[in-house]
């Protein structure tokens, strides 16, 4: 047996390869919308992959088995449970066999069992696999979004990012029975999850690959609960806000998403930094610049917004999607593979062009803006100088904020900077720096002079200063 394992750093994403070596047969388990990589590996171990196994309808990437049944041929294994509830909506032209809890599929001599695992997604199943040339127990489970390492899929998305209404209740109590099914396994078996640590499709993810079921038994958190109410207020309490684009991807996953030899190639444009900022003013239109925080704010083309790559590019591209709008990035040409992998795996398919770095500098007339200390932003505030905007996430400010700062999370800025008044410089924080950083180009955007609070929260209690506890 072949067991190959891939990883997304971007979105924090995993996928797995099994092939029977005997019969030269493969299955791709939960693959990206990105398939080259699978390609690559079937070419090189002499496989053809008859298999694109889907463990539930995701919310954080595209899928890549309608890719991969376009292109190999593959048959869609996908879950039929939990269809009462919303299920997959294919195209019937695709080679498509919907699986029940319990039913063996065989890859060449691998057998993997699905079982229904309820509570992150209602349909969610996860593979269990035996080597069947060389034994007859399974070895391992690829779970899914059902158990990470340190940590269980959240059953909160349908409801907050899609408005299905009292399923993050239902959805944890599923949970908590899903697990009790999983405990009865024996601890030599292999966890294999869908996501590692930096996903938001849990909460506490470690960033370890894999696991066994016999130390998720000793050190997950949410093994430990035996009362099913006690879990579920366990798994419900701290949820962060899911990104703005899961929404999208619950919608495109049902189904599929255009065919990625059908997209056009986003193309290297010219032009200067004046072009670039006339081109931000248009509806519609996003333009992205990739530069560092620190560079961006030395001087920036108006109308762009700031999101850093490498960091935390994906999720703030995520969090502040628009999927209607065409986008432009400015960018090393070094990173413009990655970066348009990225944006494909996110659906985001009118990505239209890139600038080089070097444009901004050709710009006539370049924003900037400030960095100040905690005190210094504290000393404007004792002489009403100063307006603060702490845009962290809901959770982070109930358990404690500046006395009299207006809050909106990042990801609700664009629509909510009416909440401000332009006659005041903006001092805005988060909890470390980085979010911050982004704020600032939206709110530059939308007129207010800004200053960014360097080291943000954890800077001013750091500093002592005045809080709310």
């Amino acid at each position: 047996m072949y067991l190959k394992y891939f990883y997304d750093t971007s979105l924090a994403q995993a996928s797995y390869m099994v092939g029977c070596q005997a019969t030269g047969e493969a299955a791709v388990i939960d693959p990206s919308r990105n398939i080259e990589d699978y390609l690559q590996i079937a070419r090189e171990q002499g496989f053809r992959i008859t298999g694109a196994f889907e463990t539930h309808i995701h919310a954080d990437f595209v899928s890549g088995v309608t890719e991969l049944a376009r292109r190999t041929g593959a048959t869609i294994y996908y879950s039929t449970e939990g269809a009462e509830n919303g299920g997959y909506e294919w195209n019937q032209d695709l080679p498509l066999h919907g699986v029940k809890h319990g039913e063996d599929i065989y890859i060449g001599n691998i057998k993997l069992r699905a079982l229904h695992t309820p509570g992150h997604t209602p349909e969610h199943v996860s593979y269990e696999l035996t080597d069947g040339a060389a034994a007859d127990r399974p070895m391992g489970v690829f779970t899914g979004d059902f158990i990470f390492v340190g940590d269980v899929g959240r059953p909160d998305l349908l409801e907050k990012s899609v408005g299905v209404k009292d399923s993050a209740d239902t959805g944890a109590r599923q949970m908590f029975h899903s697990l009790q099914q999983f405990k009865e396994y024996g601890d030599y078996m292999q966890i294999w999850p869908g996501h590692g640590a930096g996903s938001s499709c849990g909460k506490a993810l470690g960033a370890v690959p894999t696991s066994t079921v016999g130390y998720e038994r000793m050190y997950n958190p949410a093994f430990q609960p035996t009362d099913e109410q006690a879990f579920v207020d366990f798994l419900l309490d701290g949820q962060s806000e899911p990104p703005t684009y899961f929404a999208k991807m619950k919608e495109v996953n049902k189904q599929a998403m255009t065919p990625l030899a059908e997209i056009p190639a986003a193309v290297e444009m010219q032009g200067t930094g004046d072009d670039v900022a006339a081109l931000a003013e248009q509806d519609h239109t996003m333009v992205v610049d990739t530069r560092s925080a620190a560079a961006f704010a030395m001087g920036s083309i108006p109308g762009t917004i700031n999101l850093p790559f490498p960091g935390s590019f994906a999720e703030w591209m995520g969090r502040l999607a628009d999927y209607e709008a065409d986008i432009y990035l400015i960018a090393d040409p070094a990173d413009h593979h990655q970066l348009r992998r990225i944006l494909t795996g996110m659906g985001m398919d009118r990505l239209k062009g890139f600038f080089a770095t070097s444009v901004v500098a050709s710009a006539s007339n370049l924003r900037t803006y400030t960095n100040e200390t905690p005190k210094q932003v504290e000393e404007r505030r004792r002489h009403n100088d100063v307006q603060i905007l702490d845009v962290r996430y809901q959770d982070e400010w109930d358990q404690s904020h500046v006395p009299d700062a207006v809050h909106v999370s990042l990801q609700q800025l664009p629509t909510r900077t009416d909440e401000l008044s332009t006659e005041q410089p903006v001092a805005v924080h988060c909890a470390s720096g980085k979010r911050s950083a982004i704020a600032a180009s939206i709110l530059q955007n939308h007129g207010f002079d800004v200053i960014n609070v360097e080291g943000g929260f954890m800077k001013w209690k750091k500093d002592q200063l005045e809080t709310t506890s």
